[in-house]
């Protein structure tokens, strides 16, 4: 499409980073390239109307200590060809996660989770994600039945499926997020035991509990629906939370829903945390 293009320098945290790109995604923004102290966001020009601008300005304003730096106009490029190119594989414990793109030989013995992230929520590069994966590896999940809240690009889901899980349901709000975990489903041919449901967790039967239940999401919405995720959570199953920084341990572990499970484990990778919860 022969039309200019719109680049935002976005200064903020790295450790916001890929939360801050989720929330644009909702809008309509084509493209992201990722740097230490910020990210540069790519949007159509004709689609940065008043109305976008101060929806943009209100996502930035929450969160800490991000502003817009600087505005250019660039011409048209393929702005999601180019993020694709810094998208490499990566080992996280006994996982080889790598995009579709990638023909670098696999080491033998791994558990590959092939996924193309679009640009939903989950590709291993953050830390949240690799605490999940990093725990779900110490889970037993033969035979569960698993739900994945917020399930972004599916890899937990999928993940949990090639470790021995029977079956996974994931949700999510966003339209992009469920259609890359469809088509990551579909390249680990696990799409016939991985329902994904657009939308929130009251899509899910009422009554309907699992195994085991994932959610890497963050601290409000996780307080916001702890009655939801610790009710689907089958007696002697688990519940793994993810999305937290340390601050958030004693507000996430002391809420009401959550104190009531057994904590069994507790992992950290920089200042991001991950609890495993024990449904007794």
């Amino acid at each position: 499409m022969n039309q200019p293009y719109l680049e935002l320098k976005i200064v903020m945290p790295e450790k916001y980073q890929e939360f801050m790109i989720a929330e644009l995604n909702e809008l309509d923004f084509e493209g992201f390239e990722q740097e230490n102290d910020f990210i540069l966001a790519f949007i159509p020009a004709s689609r940065l109307d008043d109305t976008a601008r101060e929806h943009i300005e209100r996502i930035i304003s929450g969160f800490e200590g991000a502003w817009i730096d600087s505005e250019i106009i660039h011409q048209p490029r393929n702005w999601n060809k180019e993020w694709e190119s810094t998208i490499q594989p990566m080992n996280v414990g006994n996982f080889y996660i790598k995009p579709t793109w990638s023909m670098l030989p696999v080491q033998s013995g791994k558990v590959v989770l092939e996924i193309d992230p679009k640009m939903a929520f989950g590709t291993g590069y953050h830390e949240t994600t690799r605490l999940m994966l990093r725990m779900l590896e110490k889970t037993d999940c033969k035979d569960a039945h698993v739900l994945d809240a917020g399930t972004g690009s599916g890899i937990l889901a999928i993940a949990a499926l090639k470790l021995g899980a029977v079956s996974a349901t994931g949700f999510d709000i966003d339209e992009w997020s469920y259609q890359n975990a469809l088509e990551n489903a579909y390249l680990n041919k696990v799409d016939d035991r991985f329902n994904v449901i657009l939308g929130t967790i009251s899509m899910i039967a009422e009554g309907k509990t699992f195994d085991l239940v994932l959610a890497n999401i963050n601290r409000n919405i996780l307080l916001d629906i702890s009655a939801d995720l610790t009710a689907r959570v089958k007696q002697n199953g688990y519940l793994l939370l993810s999305g937290l920084m340390h601050d958030d341990r004693e507000n996430i572990l002391n809420d009401e829903n959550y104190s009531r499970l057994k904590l069994v484990e507790e992992m950290d990778e920089g200042e991001w945390i991950s609890f495993k919860l024990y449904k007794i």
